[in-house]
């Protein structure tokens, strides 16, 4: 009778213990459970569109992308310079729809912090590019759908983060890339000298990108990005680019982050609403040389709000209409 007594006692002892043990994990994981939607809500916080980057600082004020050159002094050699590509005319190298099967400009993409990050491979340039992983998801848009330049752009706005890609693709579960470039848009730090970047003159492309959204908003407050051909580019660069081509232009020709303006007598009134405050950016900012192109294409992201029709009339603009900016480097 004593032994069936404490065999009963074990077994309470045993259930009773159990039954403490099942309740103390399921408390847990309603704990775990009620976690999730929280961090679920948080992480869903994060307005990653394009129209919302807009809001975002796009480097310091006086970054060099961000200055005011409207009353800067010009270059001495200004008219001999623009006189080899005077009958140029300004290109807009982006617009809605497609050319050649491909979204006209250069795309880029908008995260958030919580964007997984992705490893990159880098193929020829890797000894002046900065490390991967990098947070560009894998279906991110590629210039010219993999063709020319192949740039792959990425934004996280919640970091003020900028992430670029050159002749990029996708392998399998990473990027493979000639080259790729970090900036912090929240410091003026420049890439190691004679780096290269996503960009033949070492500058980020995003900053130098005409963006719907930001017209939108009724003002492009940064330079833009501009091309010209290798007889027009000098083999150097002045800050803040940092890395040079073997182009062929002599004496009277540009180096990569060379600034010119629209000259400020240029009457804007006829143009389109659209056209005036990009043609206002060319005389408070100017074009900044940042890659060897077509003479005088200005680049620009893609946006099915584009009106082709509309920026073709950019086309009565002309290299004779600009004048070249004094460096200050």
């Amino acid at each position: 009778m004593k032994n069936t007594l404490i065999t009963v006692v074990y077994v309470v002892l045993a259930m009773t213990l159990i039954f403490v043990s099942f309740l103390f994990l399921a408390c847990k994981k309603q704990q775990v459970s009620n976690h999730t939607p929280k961090d679920t809500q948080q992480s869903n916080s994060c307005n990653a569109s394009k129209a919302a980057v807009e809001n975002i600082e796009m480097f310091p004020s006086d970054n060099a992308w961000n200055k005011d050159i409207s009353n800067d002094q010009l270059d001495a050699n200004s008219n001999q310079i623009i006189a080899t590509f005077s009958s140029s005319v300004v290109k807009t190298d982006f617009g809605s729809g497609t050319w050649e099967g491909s979204p006209i400009g250069i795309p880029y993409v908008v995260v958030c912090g919580s964007q997984e990050k992705i490893a990159v491979n880098f193929t020829d340039y890797g000894d002046e590019s900065d490390p991967g992983p990098y947070p560009i998801p894998l279906d991110a848009p590629i210039e010219g759908m993999g063709t020319g330049d192949a740039h792959v752009i990425s934004v996280d706005m919640e970091h003020g983060m900028l992430y670029e890609l050159f002749n990029a693709h996708v392998n399998g579960n990473h990027w493979d890339a000639s080259s790729g470039a970090i900036f912090n848009l929240n410091s003026n730090q420049l890439r190691p000298d004679t780096w290269t970047s996503a960009d033949a003159a070492g500058l980020p492309i995003f900053e130098g990108l005409v963006r719907y959204d930001e017209v939108a908003k009724g003002v492009i407050d940064h330079a833009i990005r501009f091309t010209l051909t290798s007889s027009n580019v000098k083999p150097s660069y002045i800050l803040p680019a940092r890395h040079k081509v073997n182009s062929s232009g002599g004496q009277y020709s540009l180096p990569f982050g060379a600034r010119i303006r629209l000259k400020s007598n240029f009457d804007i009134s006829s143009f389109s609403s659209t056209n005036q405050i990009i043609l206002k950016a060319m005389k408070k900012y100017g074009l900044m040389l940042a890659d060897i192109g077509s003479n005088m294409y200005i680049s620009g992201a893609p946006d099915d709000r584009w009106n082709n029709d509309e920026l073709r009339q950019l086309l009565q603009v002309h290299a004779s209409d600009f004048e070249v900016v004094k460096p200050t480097n």
